[in-house]
């Protein structure tokens, strides 16, 4: 599978962001769409069932305003035949289902290196992301796009298309973190159990790392602990993986001034705007219940090594603390 090649001037630059959710590619996206010319688009997944359906949790674009409402989204579903938006939708959104869950990465892999015939609708799907990349590559994102979809199968589909330029930059993070993260609700994301989290943790990681493997060069992974500790390094490391040459936006002390964004759902952090500080966050260490660390621990104990985190964390006594 490879796309009809460009009409003219060089293919929609595209960093899709892999991994598991509450990773911190929300917070990574915001911070690359202070640069000219990137724009970060948040989920692009969940345009079609969110912003076009309001079938999701939420339906509202970062800039505030419903997708549909959105200057830059409704110029981009304008270029479809009129009357069509909401069956295109729906046709998008059955495709999905039945294309790009976890398990079919492999499959989609197979595609992308030419080993197996394209499956029915993968290119109609795909086909129809490439075609909202070039929309919005013409809308303020002619450097780069960022799209946090966080879909191992679409990472791997987007890789056999010849009419872009996609690179994969793969996001790990503590999963008893995220299993923190994940036991309350917050604002329109439900809450899920620590080895409900874990379980998932270790199926997307596997499946980003199977795209690594396909990728090559045009894989990176990196880690949240590491970004939240050298936000500035890491940054600048992701912008010269992406094929960009600026600075990093965050200054030394790890602070950045955040403005609008047009992301398609995404962690509620998106919406908010004003000076940020990246840093680390170790609570899930004092407020993570034991039997939850175990439970978030051994769903995910296959990968923790790899990536760095100790099978037993050490939780600080309880009259010192963090620092």
């Amino acid at each position: 599978m490879t796309g009809p090649s460009p009409a003219d001037g060089p293919p929609p630059r595209v960093l899709y962001i892999t991994g598991w959710m509450r990773s911190g590619s929300t917070l990574l996206g915001n911070v690359l769409n202070e640069i000219p010319g990137v724009r970060h688009v948040g989920e692009l997944y969940y345009l079609w069932r969110n912003g076009v359906l309001g079938a999701g949790t939420n339906s509202s674009c970062g800039c505030g305003l419903p997708v549909r409402a959105c200057p830059l989204w409704s110029e981009v579903l304008a270029g479809l035949p009129e009357g069509s938006v909401e069956a295109t939708a729906h046709r998008m959104t059955t495709l999905q289902q039945a294309l790009l869950r976890t398990r079919h990465t492999p499959a989609r892999l197979a595609e992308a290196r030419g080993e197996r015939p394209t499956a029915p609708g993968v290119e109609e799907l795909i086909g129809r992301s490439a075609a909202v990349y070039r929309k919005v590559a013409a809308l303020g994102g002619d450097r780069l796009i960022v799209d946090g979809s966080k879909y191992p199968a679409e990472a791997a589909a987007l890789l056999g298309r010849g009419d872009l330029d996609v690179r994969v930059l793969h996001i790990v993070r503590d999963p008893r973190a995220t299993a923190l993260s994940y036991r309350s609700a917050k604002d329109y994301i439900d809450p899920m159990s620590p080895a409900r989290s874990s379980g998932y943790w270790t199926a997307f990681n596997l499946a980003s790392e199977l795209v690594g493997r396909t990728a090559g060069g045009r894989y990176l992974r990196v880690r949240h602990e590491d970004l939240s500790r050298g936000p500035r390094e890491v940054t600048s490391r992701v912008l010269r993986f992406a094929g960009l040459d600026d600075d990093s936006p965050v200054d030394t002390s790890g602070r950045i001034p955040l403005g609008a964004n047009h992301t398609v759902t995404g962690n509620p952090d998106r919406l908010r705007r004003g000076v940020t500080h990246i840093r680390p966050d170790e609570r899930w260490r004092t407020a993570l219940p034991g039997t939850a660390i175990a439970a978030a621990t051994a769903a995910a104990a296959p990968l923790l090594s790899r990536y760095g985190y100790p099978l037993a964390p050490v939780r600080p006594a309880l009259t010192g603390g963090w620092p």
